[in-house]
């Protein structure tokens, strides 16, 4: 393959996923937007709903990493986008029809995760093969910006889609971005990787990946770390819509816009993640990221009226952007310095743990919001971010400036670098 041919194969992948990304942003707002206002879910309904669409991770988070290395890496993106606008496009026909349930948006949701698993697992594998080593940094800096651009855009569209529309048929928007991914990612060509006679057990190649991420040195503690992040962003998963629309009274629009206001922070630490890594080390810059992030949790529930609109925008810019120079900085790492033949897997078990987390921040946010109402969960779980930082002070990677600092063999045995 040529270098252009590689160029022109890593922006149709990438136009593929952009297009996904902004279908699944306004149905970010279009979906517990239809339980609230459609639906009149409860609290622990919201929590539901917003768990299932996570909660995949947990059941075959850990497979998913052999399931991938075993399946066409295209094939496996293009199922996947299919299921998940078969799953989409029922909501809309069965609210048509009066059928459409709560029940019915869970289900969808869980179709969704298992869905979302199975995708980014083989796309998060899927780049190495076609960019460079040198490349990968700005690669996954662009793939963060762009989440970060669609997060600002699409919510705001989703709001005046569901204003304009109502918030059922907005869903319509999220369907057809997926069959356009399928399209896009059927055009590239198959990934062919060499195949053993038989392949080991699927245990055995589960536990290699396990024993690999949580015996290094930067990859177990950044994992635990991300974990404690993903605790806290399937709680406001959850809380955030039920905060603006029950104890807030934010009109759709407005809800739209504030969910949005996510993407700026995000844009702005994806621009600036190059930067940061270059002038502070890799492992500093993570480090300060999370105590930022931490900050940016307590802004978010405060003030009244105007006042708790800017609290809430200000507090998501801070925490979105600091979460994305954890995800952009421990991913590359991830990438480069896994084995390849433990990608997959090295993938699939970091996701496993950490995604794992958001189903059951939902669920619990969903329960605490029942008795403590909106506000005082999302003080809560500000106080658990606190997790964070205190995974990455209680490690090897406090003393580092960058992760590559600490020497690790190929095989992950913290015998080697003397970490018990």
């Amino acid at each position: 393959m040529t270098v252009e041919q590689g160029a022109g194969v890593f922006w149709r992948w990438w136009a593929a996923g952009t297009t996904s990304l902004v279908g699944s942003a306004v149905g970010g707002v279009a979906l517990p937007l239809t339980a609230l206002t459609v639906l009149d879910a409860t609290a622990f309904e919201m929590g539901l709903v917003a768990a299932a669409g996570y909660v995949a991770w947990l059941v075959i988070g850990l497979p998913a990493g052999v399931i991938v290395q075993r399946l066409p890496l295209r094939g496996a993106q293009v199922g996947a986008d299919l299921a998940r606008a078969v799953a989409v496009a029922s909501i809309p026909l069965a609210w048509w029809w009066g059928w459409l349930t709560v029940a019915q948006l869970v289900v969808v949701a869980l179709v969704v995760s298992f869905a979302n698993v199975l995708f980014d697992v083989a796309n998060s594998t899927f780049l190495p093969a076609i960019v460079g080593r040198e490349q990968l940094h700005a690669r996954n800096s662009l793939t963060s910006a762009t989440h970060a651009a669609t997060q600002l855009s699409g919510p705001a569209l989703g709001g005046l889609a569901v204003q304009a529309l109502g918030a059922v048929p907005t869903v319509l928007v999220d369907a057809a971005s997926y069959l356009v991914s399928a399209a896009l990612l059927r055009s590239l060509p198959a990934r062919r990787a060499d195949a053993p006679d038989r392949w080991p057990p699927i245990r055995q190649m589960i536990g290699e990946g396990w024993r690999y991420v949580t015996r290094h040195p930067v990859m177990g503690p950044t994992m635990w770390t991300a974990t404690a992040v993903n605790f806290v962003c399937g709680a406001q998963l959850a809380i955030y819509p039920l905060y603006l629309v029950r104890e807030l009274h934010a009109p759709a629009v407005l809800v739209g816009v504030l969910l949005a206001v996510e993407g700026v922070g995000s844009l702005v630490g994806a621009a600036l993640t190059p930067w940061i890594t270059s002038r502070w080390g890799t492992a500093r810059s993570v480090l300060v990221a999370c105590v930022v992030s931490v900050a940016g949790a307590f802004v978010v529930p405060l003030g009244l009226g105007w006042p708790a609109y800017l609290a809430f925008a200000v507090g998501n810019v801070v925490f979105a952007g600091s979460v994305v120079v954890l995800s952009v900085t421990t991913r590359t790492y991830r990438q480069t310095a896994s084995p390849p033949e433990l990608l997959s897997r090295v993938m699939a078990t970091v996701r496993f743990v950490s995604w794992g987390a958001i189903p059951v921040g939902g669920l619990v946010a969903g329960a605490l919001a029942g008795v403590v109402g909106a506000r005082g969960t999302l003080f809560v779980f500000a106080a658990a971010a606190v997790g964070a930082p205190l995974a990455l002070l209680r490690s090897p990677v406090r003393r580092l400036r960058d992760f590559a600092d600490l020497p690790v063999d190929r095989a992950g045995d913290r015998d080697v670098v003397g970490v018990r």
